[in-house]
């Protein structure tokens, strides 16, 4: 019998990240990089990093009383408080500015790498949840 895997809050926004990236890379068949940074361009980017993802989410939480639709189960204030500071390192992380690159060179300045590298390590934080849990079949960017 196979167990019920509960996936935590703050892993929520990593697999929308995460399929979004995929999504991307098999669509227009790219390699991770690429998808990663077409992934910045992208509208859910734009939710995620102005925080109005996490805003949506938690007035709907509030609205039914912090009761997770899916489950069925209240929603401890400890993990709503982690859902805010999740909220505040994606607003901080990935702060876009436009044309934020070198002019010759085409490489990212350093504010635009650090949101890359976030983006990258959120992802193999699903990876390895994934890998922890059994469920290495929703491992399919392969980052770890």
């Amino acid at each position: 019998m196979k167990k019920n895997i509960e996936k935590p809050y703050v892993l929520y926004v990593a697999e929308l990240i995460y399929l979004e990236i995929l999504k991307i890379k098999k669509k227009n068949n790219l390699n991770n990089i690429d998808a990663f940074e077409r992934f910045i361009g992208s509208e859910i980017f734009k939710k995620i990093s102005s925080g109005k993802f996490h805003d949506d989410w938690l007035h709907d939480l509030r609205k039914n009383n912090f009761v997770d639709q899916a489950s069925g189960k209240k929603i401890p204030l400890e993990t709503l408080r982690l859902l805010e500071i999740q909220k505040d390192s994606m607003i901080k992380q990935l702060i876009q500015y436009p044309d934020l690159y070198y002019a010759k060179s085409q490489f990212p300045l350093e504010i635009s790498q650090r949101a890359f590298d976030h983006l990258w390590r959120i992802c193999e934080s699903y990876e390895l949840w994934c890998k922890e849990t059994g469920q290495k079949n929703l491992i399919q960017l392969n980052l770890i």
